[in-house]
């Protein structure tokens, strides 16, 4: 036998020696009580991601509704730029959210420790859309900064005849854009302490197995 035969069997043995640990570690038993908890957390955890999901299915039809009324009536082009430009950022969004989301809708196997592991997925995907979701805010204030610049005498005569309701809106996207910031902030500070947990769980589990 060649050393390359013999490099081949010993890289094969080692194969299957992993492959049947990881088997042995999925069958493994845990406690009853271990495994109670696990399995109310993550029903705890798959209602929220449904519910999730259900709720932005049901944003991005809301504003895609709003967005074509708008653009069937009679707008102005400042009006038409933005709707215009809030579709391509939902369409980015929406795009973005599919894509963090491969891996995410179901568990590979019906063990205690898959529906974990499919937990940490889905927490690692929603702080990559938290991430994600900054960097388009900032490119939505850039984009309608451009659009008022392109029309900046429409707005300057808006603004002349309607002073008070520019200022009021004004104010309130300033007050929406902190809300908004913090509530990200804090969400993902949520979402990194639930991740530590889930790691954590895994950790444990891989003791009771060992």
């Amino acid at each position: 036998m060649t050393n390359d035969e013999m490099t081949n069997d010993l890289t094969t043995n080692d194969r299957e020696l992993r492959l049947w640990r990881e088997q042995w570690s999925n069958v493994a038993p845990l406690s009853s009580k271990f495994q109670r908890q696990v399995q109310k957390r993550i029903k705890v955890q798959h209602r929220r991601f449904w519910l999730s999901n259900l709720l932005a299915v049901a944003g991005v039809a809301l504003m895609l509704i709003l967005a074509v009324y708008q653009l069937s009536h009679q707008a102005s082009r400042l009006e038409k730029g933005r709707t215009t430009g809030l579709c391509v950022l939902v369409f980015v969004a929406v795009t973005c959210r599919l894509w963090f989301m491969r891996g995410t809708w179901r568990a590979e196997t019906q063990s205690i420790r898959a529906f974990v592991e499919l937990w940490h997925r889905r927490v690692l995907s929603q702080i990559r859309r938290l991430q994600i979701s900054i960097y388009l805010a900032i490119g939505w204030l850039v984009f309608c900064a451009a659009l008022a610049a392109a029309n900046g005498a429409t707005i300057r005569l808006e603004l002349m005849a309607h002073p008070t309701v520019y200022l009021a809106m004004t104010l309130g996207i300033v007050l929406m854009l902190r809300v908004i910031w913090f509530g990200v902030m804090w969400l993902r500070r949520r979402k990194v302490a639930e991740l530590s947990e889930v790691t954590r769980l895994l950790e444990e589990m891989e003791t009771r197995n060992d």
